[in-house]
């Protein structure tokens, strides 16, 4: 189903939006919508049109019409989630990084769950939202991820990191020529963990005194460590390697 503007006054620009973030109304961030939930829909469609730095090009219940709408729309994130009546948001995440691979996915879910999330990170996914908790962020969260960023909802964020810090044992147990191959620098380390609090390139940057562009350098050199091709993919890879 196609958007119109009647669901919600649009709002003015909220002040501090810096000119050189992406989501500008002259060029506002293109999303999807897939749930089959019709309040939580309404909800966030209401958020969403609300925003002057978003278009909200479609919406859709199922998983049958979410894929017609990443096949026909050119957009730049995709809220969805998980549980649809004919079959998953995984299985949507996984045909949008084939048909869309630069658009981004934000997972939009009732179960805080940590095996979830970083199933959801792994397919691609740049943001874990639980419902109930993240009521009036929404919009924050779309231009969160379009600005390098991730989205996890604090709480959730705050177990994942938990698991950074009390790895399973069975991860010691790994040969010490793998572990040593996987192992991170102590500032990579600080990167991913700020990565993993939803921090953009510059927050960092900013937080550890150095530079955008230096936090990009770590950043590619754990890609490369571990192997992976996103923020989310790193930032899972890490949690469940106990590479922290």
């Amino acid at each position: 189903m196609t958007m119109g503007q009647q669901l919600a006054p649009r709002s003015s620009l909220p002040q501090m939006w810096p000119d050189f973030l992406t989501g500008q109304p002259e060029q506002p961030v293109r999303v999807l919508l897939i749930d089959d939930d019709p309040h939580m829909s309404r909800v966030i469609a209401h958020e969403l049109l609300a925003d002057l730095r978003i278009n909200l090009l479609g919406q859709a219940g199922n998983v049958k019409e979410g894929r017609r709408l990443i096949s026909q729309n050119e957009f730049d994130v995709m809220l969805v989630d998980l549980n649809l009546g004919d079959g998953t948001g995984f299985d949507l995440i996984e045909y949008m990084k084939t048909v869309r691979p630069m658009a981004e996915a934000v997972v939009i879910s009732a179960m805080e769950d940590e095996q979830h999330a970083l199933h959801a990170f792994e397919l691609g996914a740049t943001g874990y939202l639980v419902k109930n908790s993240w009521f009036g962020n929404f919009p924050q969260a779309v231009l969160q991820v379009v600005n390098g960023g991730a989205s996890i909802t604090p709480n959730l964020a705050r177990r994942l990191l938990h698991k950074f810090d009390h790895p399973q044992a069975h991860h010691n147990s790994q040969a010490p020529e793998s572990r040593s191959k996987d192992k991170l620098s102590e500032r990579e380390k600080e990167v991913l963990k700020l990565v993993a609090s939803g921090y953009t390139s510059t927050e960092i940057g900013s937080r550890l005194a150095i530079s955008g562009q230096t936090v990009n350098t770590h950043i590619k050199n754990m890609y490369r460590k571990l192997n992976v091709r996103t923020r989310a993919q790193a930032v899972s890879f890490a949690a469940t390697r106990g590479l922290f």
